[in-house]
């Protein structure tokens, strides 16, 4: 089942079938955190997700996911809204409906990373990790570029 949330001219949508996979990988393949990505890789993520897309009009101007298992967590990420959007309460908005969408509620963990919107997402409830010290990654940072290591190495 999809959902949607209108405010004036812009729309946020569940349909992954609005999604503008071309605009989405665009954007994301220049982003700090996934530079480089492949657009096979970012379809087969999205596909694996829970997506939101932020419209004006038919233009996909911003994107968000939940990558989760419905049930227990969920992890939201590749939040952006573009520049020429910015500053009118859109990446606002489209947070504040990621974390009401209803199949998010009732999970037991939600985490986001961020470089810079701390307190977007602390006014959403988010609070830096009670105990880190239990958290632990595997890490490639330059996953997508020349540097890569192989995917068995992965």
């Amino acid at each position: 089942m999809h959902h949607e949330w209108r405010r004036g001219e812009f729309t946020i949508s569940t349909d992954p079938g609005r999604l503008d996979l071309a605009a989405i990988h665009a954007f994301l393949s220049q982003s700090y955190w996934a530079r480089g990505i492949p657009l096979e890789t970012v379809a087969r993520s999205i596909e694996h997700s829970l997506p939101l897309g932020l419209y004006h009009g038919e233009r996909q101007i911003g994107f968000a996911r939940w990558i989760t298992d419905r049930s227990t967590f969920a992890y939201l990420g590749d939040v952006y809204v573009l520049e020429g959007y910015r500053g009118r309460g859109l990446g606002k908005w489209l947070t504040e409906v990621a974390v009401e969408h209803p199949e998010i509620q009732g999970q037991r963990r939600w985490v986001l990373l961020t470089r810079d919107a701390h307190e977007l997402y602390r006014r959403l409830g988010f609070t830096p990790l009670a105990r880190p010290e239990r958290y632990m990654e595997r890490h490639w940072p330059d996953v997508y570029g020349p540097a890569a290591p192989p995917p068995a190495a992965r």
